[in-house]
């Protein structure tokens, strides 16, 4: 069975979309979080769209938070002609002079008056226009940044799966090694207790070791480390919003490599304990960035 795509929650979307009078013009970055935390920056004339936007978000992204940034702009290639309403222009240049004394023979800056508001109309926008290319960029946006997101979440997967082999090369090392282990300390330990304790009954001090040789066999940990590798490679084929499932694997992973260097009684499981650890803090760093 083919597996699925793994993403990760950082990537960077861009794209625009024209209509009759301006250009719009969304901009989208993600980075990792634990839930779904989208921040819209729109203009006024975006804002009744905000819902449907949020939805189709919601559709195809379920972590991450989000910066999403709108911005119309006017066409360039569009012809524009001011509209001055003249009255309205006429009025401001009246009220100026009747609060402002001595004003007739005082220059009245032309740009000022422009500047209040109405004087100057806004030119008419098609809004049903502006909403299909408001939402046709959008969707245009965050396709790309879901494709950049599976393509980071790609490389995500190819380095967690060579950890997981450095794991299982590390268990397959001390299973390996372990009947040697407990052997030889199992006569180390004889050879002490026969030394200070050769008064001791020898079934007592066999069953010493017994017991001590159980306390040094590790091989119920090496299962369960071969089990959460196991359960790691179905995790990441079945893809999706895997990121906290694979994040408590991480944890039962360091439960089980604490356990084996707590048990270690030479020198080469301590060191495969310390390996193992270094390669699942690794894992760990990089599947918090993982949907």
């Amino acid at each position: 069975m083919a597996s699925k795509t793994v993403r990760s929650m950082t990537a960077f979307g861009r794209a625009e979309s024209s209509y009759d009078s301006g250009i719009a013009t969304w901009e989208l970055r993600s980075v990792n979080h634990r839930y779904l935390e989208p921040h819209f920056r729109l203009p006024e004339a975006a804002r009744p769209l905000e819902s449907q936007l949020r939805e189709r978000l919601r559709k195809q992204l379920a972590r991450g938070k989000l910066e999403l940034t709108l911005s119309l702009k006017a066409n360039p290639g569009q012809e524009t002609t001011l509209q001055v309403d003249e009255d309205l222009a006429r009025a401001v240049v009246d009220a100026a002079m009747r609060v402002t004394p001595g004003s007739e023979s005082l220059p009245l800056n032309p740009l000022q008056v422009l500047q209040w508001p109405g004087v100057i109309a806004e030119p008419e926008t098609d809004a049903e226009a502006q909403s299909r290319a408001i939402l046709e960029a959008f969707d245009a946006a965050l396709s790309q940044l879901s494709d950049n997101r599976a393509r980071e979440g790609a490389e995500l997967r190819r380095f967690i799966e060579q950890r997981l082999d450095a794991i299982s090369a590390q268990v397959a090392g001390v299973r390996e090694m372990l009947p040697q282990i407990l052997e030889a300390q199992r006569e180390k330990l004889r050879t002490r207790l026969e030394e200070l304790l050769a008064e001791l009954d020898p079934e007592r001090i066999e069953q010493e070791i017994v017991l001590l040789a159980q306390k040094a066999d590790v091989d119920e940990e090496l299962d369960r480390l071969d089990a959460h590798v196991t359960e790691a490679r179905r995790v990441l084929a079945g893809g999706g919003p895997i990121g906290r499932r694979l994040d408590f694997l991480m944890q039962e992973f360091n439960r089980e490599a604490n356990t084996l260097s707590s048990k270690s009684v030479v020198t080469d499981t301590t060191q495969a304990a310390v390996e193992l650890k270094v390669l699942i803090e690794q894992m760990r760093e990089q599947v918090q960035n993982i949907e």
